[in-house]
């Protein structure tokens, strides 16, 4: 892995000031943007086989990309299934070079987050751990809105329970995500300094590799099954 990756630029120093009025927006109206077949036809899918390994305890690797963070996930824990869903089929199917033998207790899935998260929550299906690992920062200031805890659908993250992990190599990312959890669930919620023993996904390896800090925010939710169990936001 080559360790040439560029430290975030942004203009923004801080806590984004608009994220705790876009959070109350967020939580206080549910999102509407109708779901698609496809995406309806991948989450039955996912169920069927998370059936079929016996309803494990269920762990969600949001955004997995090439999967190999869901491949270390599953050997790390194999007494839950681990599903990794990511939007491209080419990350997807791409070879991983694993050098293990291949955890049975994995699927890795083609299919949109924000309907595949709101499926999950709508058929109740609670998850035991969650992780959303390096995220695209989107570090302009007005894309506030394309980082997940900016976007509507981040109440239905939340109310998805279990253990919730976000990493970052912009520390921005996870102070913004961890102000929005203390926000929505009244936890006190903190970006800590990240120093993985093991790398888990590429880009935690080529950003360690690089020299860049890393950072994450964890948070033990209620068990998921509706978003009765957020409390109120507060400004």
């Amino acid at each position: 892995m080559h360790a040439n990756s560029h430290l975030i630029i942004s203009r923004q120093h801080e806590v984004h000031q608009q994220l705790s009025t876009r959070l109350e927006k967020h939580s206080a109206h549910a999102f509407q943007k109708p779901i698609t077949d496809y995406n309806r036809a991948a989450f039955q899918h996912s169920m069927a086989v998370w059936q079929q390994a016996g309803a494990k305890p269920l762990i969600l690797d949001a955004a997995c990309g090439v999967g190999l963070s869901s491949l270390h996930l599953a050997a790390q824990f194999p007494g839950h299934f681990v599903i990794g869903v990511d939007q491209s089929a080419d990350r997807i199917a791409r070879n991983t070079h694993w050098p293990h033998a291949m955890p049975t207790n994995v699927l890795r899935l083609r299919a949109d987050l924000v309907d595949y998260w709101r499926l999950l929550l709508q058929n109740e299906v609670a998850l035991a751990r969650h992780y959303i690992l390096y995220p695209n920062p989107w570090p302009k200031i007005g894309h506030l809105a394309r980082r997940w805890h900016g976007h509507p659908v981040f109440p239905t993250i939340v109310a998805l329970g279990g253990l919730l992990e976000c990493r970052s190599n912009w520390r921005i990312y996870v102070e913004e995500f961890a102000t929005g959890l203390t926000q929505l669930t009244q936890q006190v919620v903190a970006c800590e300094a990240y120093a993985p023993t093991q790398t888990i996904t590429p880009f935690e390896q080529k950003y360690q590799a690089s020299g860049h800090p890393l950072w994450r925010c964890r948070i033990e939710l209620a068990s998921g099954h509706g978003t009765e169990e957020i409390a109120p936001a507060r400004l």
